[in-house]
């Protein structure tokens, strides 16, 4: 794996751009899928075809799929943290709250991983990295609006979105600390299909797999949508920024993210941005801008 860049490198914008719009317009997708489908069924569909997909992938491109000696303690723990943990906390928490609102808290990320970065990895804090932070978690504030004094409806929902954050953050400073020497593709198909092992074994004790017989189309393009791109193309391009960028970087670049997700809103459902909502674009576009380039000297 290569260095870890303080800066978005010309070669990964095309990575971080496909990424921000697969999980962006995702969050829309989910919410139809899990309108329809039980959570544990809609994540072993996403996982266990995803997966298969990519290991299709990389079989045809000729990559070896075996695991290297001494790596199955590293894939595991992350498996377990940004797989298993992550999808089951947001497949619930979705269910319970606005797609819109999970998404925003989901993208309180940064605000985990980037201190843990500092006491973990000895990442070192910048002006420029200080002021992305700021304007970062500035605008997801302004995003989440109103929607502060509705949490309470909802506080479980919040809370398991909130907790999927955490452990999205843990995942992204653990997979720094102990890199898996695997090439990406391959890596990136062995953590969802050792994820899903414990979502397969609660699906087929939990749910009912006869009701998938009446799931509408709506519901099915949600499904395929996540399989395809929300999986099997857009984890492959997360692992591919978390292990190219340092974890400040990565964490502000994925703020592009709930961004694309209020859009999205725009574009399917018709809705209109508030005048605080345009700012909060602003600020995280800000945010990103502190990163994407490299210092001058």
């Amino acid at each position: 794996m290569s260095a870890s860049a303080d800066h978005i490198p010309a070669r990964l914008w095309w990575v971080l751009a496909g990424l921000t719009f697969a999980w962006g317009f995702n969050w829309t997708a989910m919410k139809l899928a899990l309108s329809e489908v039980a959570p544990f069924t809609f994540r072993s569909m996403c996982l266990g075809v995803g997966s298969a997909v990519l290991f299709a992938v990389m079989k045809a491109g000729g990559h070896p799929l075996g695991v290297p000696k001494g790596q199955w303690g590293r894939l595991i723990a992350l498996s377990l943290t940004a797989i298993t943990a992550w999808n089951l906390l947001v497949a619930y928490g979705v269910s319970m709250i606005s797609s819109g609102r999970a998404a925003i808290l989901a993208y309180t990320m940064p605000a985990w991983a980037i201190p843990l970065s500092v006491w973990v990895l000895g990442e070192r804090l910048n002006g420029r990295k200080i002021t992305g932070l700021l304007l970062g978690m500035a605008g997801l504030a302004l995003l989440l609006g109103e929607g502060v004094r509705n949490l309470g409806s909802a506080p479980i929902g919040s809370l398991l979105v909130l907790c999927a954050a955490l452990m999205w953050a843990l995942a992204t400073v653990f997979q720094k600390r102990y890199p898996v020497a695997m090439p990406v593709g391959v890596y990136t198909a062995w953590i969802m299909l050792l994820g899903g092992i414990p979502i397969f074994a609660g699906a087929l004790i939990l749910d009912d797999f006869g009701a998938l017989a009446e799931v509408s189309p709506k519901a099915w393009f949600g499904v395929s949508y996540n399989v395809l791109i929300a999986f099997a193309w857009a984890h492959w391009a997360w692992i591919k920024l978390a292990t190219s960028l340092s974890v400040t970087v990565f964490s502000l670049a994925m703020l592009l993210t709930p961004v694309i997700g209020v859009l999205s809103g725009v574009l399917f459902l018709g809705e209109r941005p508030t005048p605080m909502e345009y700012a909060a674009f602003g600020l995280v576009i800000g945010s990103l801008l502190t990163v994407a380039l490299p210092a001058r000297r």
